[in-house]
Parts: structure tokens; sequence; C-alpha cells
């Protein structure tokens, strides 16, 4: 089934992460899709060109959100979608993940009397000193429907007490994302040679998570530790405008030096970057995933993960220090044969169906839940 009605459907999101996720999500609603970003990434480089890479339509803007703290970035989302739905009410509201954008759709949509999506559902940490963990403790409060990404997510929700009638294994729609997204040989060979690298012949790094750069002192030991890789292979840094801000601001500009530093990149070539890496160090979480569908080794430069799927065979988890480059080194050890090991597993997150049946669920959710889905016409059969 598809949705037949226009603007039927807020999905509401604000980083680049969402942008990627939900991408093929919104393009199965089509014009039912109403897309709210809040501007929670405020940096045209990490939202704005995504729009046209990702063929998104253009979403309606809050103002006031990005670049506050957590709580002014809750607040302001909060009012300006209670505003919005209270003159254009949705029938569903689908969010993703953790973030401030997500709390914030979520809560309005509970406040509305909305029925909400929670997309990547049951994710957990057990880390209190991440906002993120309480964000998507809550999110899954509210929520009426759940996908969860993995049998193992939606274990975590029973054991939370969610009713299972709540919550449906849908895998991870980041499957699908790479997939769509990758660029084809030729394509990848030539961004290579345009860095004059040479395929699994060097390390890509994302550093970017407040825990480790908001303290000079850890930023200083990640990037001495990826400096010490470099010795071994060169290392690539597409560097976070917040990561960047942070080493001017603390003075560790010479740390970065003998690296190759590049302004963030659009998504396809990441992704390029990240498929003939000989090994990823980073601290997010999304790449935890996309490793797992491009079969490259990780280090995850971090002190718990929500994301353990990917720790059986794909990464392994490093608080800063020196064990970034202990672990780092073992991987390399492994060789062509590590990669061609991880090449040839499955990614735990499914099977790149997750947008279309998270799709479906919207559909069975506004039949269900809203009797004026039905008597307005707003299905039709695919």
């Amino acid at each position: 089934m598809t949705f037949s009605a226009e603007r039927t459907v807020a999905v509401v999101l604000g980083t680049r992460p969402e942008l990627v996720k939900l991408a093929g999500v919104i393009r199965l609603l089509g014009p039912a899709a109403r897309v709210i970003h809040t501007g929670q990434h405020y940096d045209d480089a990490l939202s704005a060109d995504f729009l046209d890479e990702l063929g998104l339509p253009e979403p309606e803007y809050l103002t006031g959100v990005g670049g506050q703290p957590r709580a002014v970035q809750v607040a302001a989302a909060l009012a300006a979608l209670d505003e919005r739905f209270a003159a254009d009410r949705p029938l569903a509201v689908i969010v993703q993940g953790d973030t401030n954008a997500a709390l914030s759709g979520a809560l309005v949509a509970n406040a509305r009397s909305v029925p909400l999506i929670h997309v990547e559902a049951g994710l957990r940490s057990h880390d209190r000193a991440m906002p993120e963990e309480h964000n998507r403790v809550l999110i899954d409060r509210l929520a009426d429907v759940l996908c969860a990404a993995t049998p193992q997510n939606r274990n975590l929700l029973l054991a939370e007490g969610v009713a299972d009638e709540r919550i449906e294994v849908t895998g991870n729609t980041v499957v699908e994302a790479v997939r769509d997204n990758l660029p084809p040989r030729r394509e990848r060979a030539r961004l290579l040679g345009g860095l004059g690298l040479e395929a699994d012949g060097y390390v890509l790094a994302t550093v970017h998570r407040p825990e480790n750069t908001d303290d000079p002192a850890v930023l200083a030991v990640i990037l001495r530790e990826l400096a010490a890789l470099g010795r071994t292979l060169p290392v690539v840094l597409p560097l976070h405008p917040r990561t960047r801000s942070r080493v001017e601001g603390a003075g560790l500009r010479p740390l970065l030096d003998g690296m190759t530093v590049i302004d963030p990149t659009a998504y396809g070539t990441f992704l390029a970057l990240a498929r003939h890496a000989a090994l990823l160090v980073s601290d997010s979480g999304g790449i935890q995933e996309e490793t797992t569908v491009l079969g490259r080794p990780l280090i995850v430069v971090r002190r718990s993960t929500e994301r353990p799927e990917a720790f059986a065979d794909f990464a392994d988890l490093v608080a800063p220090g020196p064990g970034i480059g202990a672990a780092g080194h073992r991987r390399l050890a492994e060789g062509p044969e590590g990669l061609h090991r991880l090449a040839s597993l499955p990614s735990p997150y499914g099977d790149g169906s997750a947008s279309r049946r998270i799709a479906d669920l919207a559909t069975a959710t506004i039949l269900r839940d809203t009797p004026l889905g039905a008597a307005r016409g707003l299905l039709v059969a695919a």
C-alpha cells in the first residue's frame, strides 16, 4: 500500500544521519511525506547539500534551533512543531534515532495525540552520560510503533516492558542507504586518485562527539594516536566543523601535520573512501553500521556503544588513549585476508528492505489508529 493524499505523514529530522537514513522512507512515501527539518545541524555542509544528493524534497525549516544548547534546541523545536501541527495536523509522525530533533517530534506527536513511529528503536548503551541515551529511551516510551533494527534491539525493548505488539523488527535503513549511495567502482577509483590514495592503503578517521572534542587533553590524545598510525599508512581526516573549532581553539593544529585533512564530504564520497580504507577510526554511531555493509574494519573511539552488533566481527571498542593505536595495528596486521573475511560476512542490520517495511507500517498505522485515514481515501494499492 502507498499513500495518495499529500502531507499526511510528518517526518521530523534535523541532522545529516537522519537525512541519510530516512531518505528511502521519504522517497517511498512520496507526496504523503511532509519533511520538517529542525536545523539541529546548522552547517550547510552537513545538511543542505545532502538534499540534492539524496533526491529529497525541500523540507520545512524551523528557525532558532541550530547552534543552541540541548535544552534550548528541544524547547525551540517543541514550540515551532506544536504551532505547525496545530495548524496542519499530520496523521502520523516518523522520527529516527536519538537526536534532539527526534525527541522534539516525539513529544509533540504525543501531546497532539498523533501516532508516533520510531525508526531505530531499542538501541541502548546503558550509559547515562550520553544525552542520546536519554532521548532514545524517552522516544521508545512514547512511540506507538517501534521499528527495531535487530532482534537484539527487540529483546531490549521487551526486557523494559514494551508490549510485543508495538515492536516490529524491520532491519536498519542504513543497508539500503549505503547500497544506494556508494558510487560505482570507476568513480571511486577517480576519487581516490584525486587524493593520491591507493585502495586498501590508507586509514580513514572521523572525530566529532563532544566527549572526544570538548576536552583538549582527550582530543590531543586521539590526534596523536592517529598521527602515530600515519607512520604506517596515510591518514585521511574529514574534519567536522565542531572538531576544527576545538582544534584551533586549543592550539592543536600542529597535531594534524602529516594527515590528509579534508572538509566534510558528500555522503557518496565518504562511502567511497570508507569502502577502500584499510581501517577506519571513528566515534560515529552511523559508521559502526556502515562498515558492516562495506565490509571494513573499524576502531570505535568511545567508552560505550549502543550498537554492539558490529563488534562480533567488524569493530573494536577502545577508549581514547594508546589502545587506539594498538587495536589499529592489530587490525592492519590481518592484511588482505582480514579484509576479504569481513567482505564475505553479511551485515547484522538486515537485507536492505527496512525502508519499505517502515513505509508499510506507516500506512498500517494510519489505517489502524486514524479512522479518517480510510474515510478520506488516503491509501491506494501499490
